[in-house]
């Protein structure tokens, strides 16, 4: 009985790692998104000021 707790142990807790890399990926994911949105509003900003 011992291995079938450590299994189910192992299982879970190897579930929780996964969930908790697909959060942490998904978090930086937003951030560089939103930075390179963020930058190429300022290029453009540069370029219609530029322009003027």
């Amino acid at each position: 009985m011992p291995d079938a707790t450590r299994s189910e142990t192992t299982r879970s807790d190897a579930v929780l790692d996964e969930r908790a890399r697909r959060k942490a990926m998904m978090i930086r994911a937003s951030i560089y998104i939103a930075g390179t949105h963020l930058f190429a509003g300022f290029v453009i900003l540069l370029f219609a000021l530029g322009n003027r």
